[in-house]
């Protein structure tokens, strides 16, 4: 008989596709007598919602090269439908191919969740909750943080409990802080940054939030460094960052859809890049990466927020033709600006923000929507990018942030919301339109797209609703 161990960290349900879910989980590290890490296998099952009997269980390495993490692949699923799981690890010195003859397995201490798959309906209406923002103090060498900020997740779970459900959740950046102390005490090494990730998603209700919902992530400067890559040097390019990478591979991007699956239905690839697209119904999502393709420049218009590859993978998504809601998220703010002049954000990179919107503007790409956080606020605002009154042409910009940060936030004081946004050529290039009022304080921001509408819920931390905005496309 087999006895499950539950997971150290997760599970997490990762990318649902239409057919197909990445579940990710870790193991708790053990070692042999000589030292070396004992062989680990995590096994989960699943089933449909409705029904009472389990699929077959399906066994996946658990790599101490990755933190003792590992994903389990379930395929041929129906799309838009609701699935349960159990998840759990196991020591064995048997081969993967082994352990589908062995004995029994006792399923009663394993880890439980649920997810959705993504709708094929193009004209379904989808539903998620997104953020940024979640900190959690280190002080000195050791670890002392306490369960405010999960308490912004255990707002979220408690719309879910009540039968407000999420298609899915995104999170957009600093999900830990690396630097929490600065020149201090910042990480730099590779156990360092997997300790962070440990503390960070192992508490009670983002664990349990993560477990129940496909959840989606980015980064941005506090999983490595503050304002990274302003003040890098050589030395922190070969150590500190990779160090930071690996360490952002597994717990953030290793479950995206980032990486393509085999014949044998077994994840592969190095990435090569952070940048990743997926669909849901009547939206699509194109996730960026605004941090670390970075190329700064003295001037406000000569650097770059994202590489060349990356960009025409942007460009060539929004021009695709599907006629959906296109989401864009970034870490970082693409509109309105900040009233003293940045080089963290799009406004900081106005040669490419051009570059975007004129793409937007020739192809006539309609409903699209930048997602994004960093501010430590929330707020919504439109653009007008029309060429003429008779060919209407609007963006939208929607910013959440934090989710948790236990100082002063930002304020409308901070951003310029009236007026126009600036261009690399003109200061009054493209006219601000309806911009919401800015709730400075901890909260999460749930969207609810469709062909023709964008609603948009503002909630404070203990899940108050502070605000509510609506667009019709």
């Amino acid at each position: 008989m087999i006895d499950l161990k539950p997971l150290s960290v997760g599970p997490i349900v990762g990318h649902a596709d239409f057919d197909s879910v990445r579940i990710w989980g870790r193991a708790q590290y053990e070692a042999t007598g000589n030292g070396s890490p004992r062989r680990c296998f995590g096994v989960a099952r699943i089933r449909r919602k409705e029904s009472r009997g389990y699929e077959p269980p399906r066994y996946f390495k658990m790599n101490p090269n990755f933190d003792m993490s590992g994903i389990v692949v379930f395929t041929r699923l129906k799309a838009d439908t609701e699935y349960v799981f159990q998840m759990g690890y196991f020591f064995s010195d048997k081969e993967l191919s082994e352990l589908y003859s062995s004995a029994e397995i006792d399923w009663h201490r394993a880890d439980k969740g649920q997810f959705r798959c993504a709708s094929r309906d193009t004209s379904s209406p989808r539903e998620f909750i997104f953020g940024s923002c979640r900190y959690l103090l280190r002080l000195f060498g050791g670890n002392w943080f306490d369960d405010r900020g999960d308490k912004t997740f255990r707002s979220i779970v408690r719309q879910i409990d009540a039968g407000r459900t999420i298609d899915k959740l995104l999170m957009i950046g600093d999900q830990i802080y690396a630097d929490d102390l600065r020149f201090l005490s910042p990480d730099r090494q590779i156990d360092e940054y997997l300790q962070r990730y440990r503390d960070a998603f192992s508490q009670r209700h983002i664990r349990h939030l993560m477990g129940s919902v496909s959840t989606y992530m980015t980064l941005d400067d506090h999983e490595i460094e503050d304002a990274w890559p302003r003040r890098a040097s050589r030395q922190d390019w070969l150590g500190k960052f990779p160090a930071a990478a690996h360490a952002y591979q597994i717990y953030q991007i290793s479950h995206s859809p980032l990486f393509h699956l085999d014949d044998h239905n077994r994840l592969r690839g190095i990435p090569r890049c952070y940048h990743y697209q997926f669909s849901d119904g009547c939206c699509d999502f194109f996730v960026t990466n605004t941090r670390t393709e970075r190329r700064l420049e003295e001037g406000l218009n000569d650097g770059e927020i994202i590489g060349e590859q990356q960009m025409r993978a942007l460009l060539d998504w929004l021009r695709d033709g599907s006629g959906q809601v296109k989401f864009v998220v970034s870490s970082v703010p693409f509109f309105p600006d900040p009233q003293k002049p940045s080089d963290d954000q799009w406004g900081g990179f106005r040669r490419q923000r051009d570059r975007i919107i004129a793409h937007i503007r020739h192809h006539q790409v309609g409903k699209v929507v930048f997602l994004s956080g960093d501010l430590h606020c929330s707020l919504a605002a439109e653009m007008d990018i029309s060429d003429n009154a008779q060919s209407p042409l609007k963006l939208y910009s929607v910013i959440s942030s934090a989710f948790y940060w236990p100082y002063p936030h930002t304020g409308a004081r901070h951003l310029q919301l009236q007026g126009f946004v600036a261009s690399a050529e003109n200061e009054r290039a493209y006219p601000l339109g309806t911009v919401s009022d800015v709730f400075a304080g901890d909260n999460f921001t749930r969207v609810r797209a469709s062909g023709s509408d964008l609603k948009i819920e503002v909630y404070e931390r203990k899940g108050e609703l502070v605000q509510e905005i609506r667009y019709e496309f």
